[in-house]
């Protein structure tokens, strides 16, 4: 049983690493398959068989595939996928949407990888960890430091502010794929597969700022301190 229940309507940091800090993405295909199942098995019907149908999710597509209408188990209001890890930031629309959900994207993605690579038993380091997002602050900066993730790979010292330029870190995460920054700044990429509006509309009123002015405006005084508390190690 999770000690702390998860709660429709709230807010919660999802994470999880590969089994003994191993890679859970090996190549393009891994990345767009993970990426797929979270639109895909975000739906309480059940799972289509998944030809890899992954064109819809693109901003570069034309005609999407008609289906059933989803109904969502989460909102997932942004997302990171590094070699060994991911990061998701979900809200819970429905009783147990999100163990449903992460039940679904882990077994999929799991079935997937063993088969496409020849192996067998578990590839996630246990059950995923999630942490809830309880005040605002949490909720302004956590996607902040989400889609700075793939500055690791790069520049991993920019979490203790050692980066000298800012524009040069921007400058590479436009060019990192695999999370929803170029969505969150309004470059297409992976548009269909997050829910946006209530992060974007709040930086918006709250600041008064597009999200990229506001997370050029975080780095510049980046303070992981503010948000400890909803890290996940």
């Amino acid at each position: 049983m999770r000690k702390t229940p998860l709660v429709n309507q709230q807010i919660y940091h999802i994470y999880n690493r590969g089994v003994e800090k191993r890679n859970i993405f090996l190549d393009e295909k891994d990345y767009y398959r993970f990426i797929h199942d979270i639109y895909e098995f975000n739906d309480s019907n059940p799972a289509r068989n998944l030809g890899f149908h992954f064109a819809r999710l693109s901003g570069n597509s034309g005609k999407r595939e008609s289906r059933t209408p989803r109904k969502m188990l989460v909102e997932v209001l942004c997302f990171c996928l590094m070699p060994n890890h991911y990061h998701l930031l979900l809200k819970q629309r429905t009783s147990g949407g999100i163990t449903e959900f992460m039940r679904k994207l882990g077994t999929g993605y799991t079935n997937y990888f063993n088969k496409k690579n020849d192996r067998v038993g578990s590839l996630f380091q246990g059950r995923y960890k999630s942490v809830h997002i309880k005040n605002d602050q949490q909720l302004f900066y956590i996607p902040h430091y989400i889609h700075l993730n793939p500055l690791d790979l790069k520049y991993p010292e920019w979490r203790e502010k050692k980066v000298g330029s800012i524009s040069s870190s921007v400058s590479y995460l436009e060019s990192y794929r695999w999370s929803s920054y170029l969505d969150f700044i309004e470059k297409a990429n992976f548009p269909f597969v997050t829910q946006r509006d209530l992060l974007l509309k709040a930086y918006e009123s709250r600041f008064g700022l597009t999200y990229e002015k506001a997370i050029k405006g975080w780095m510049k005084n980046l303070n992981l301190h503010l948000i400890k508390d909803i890290l996940i190690d």
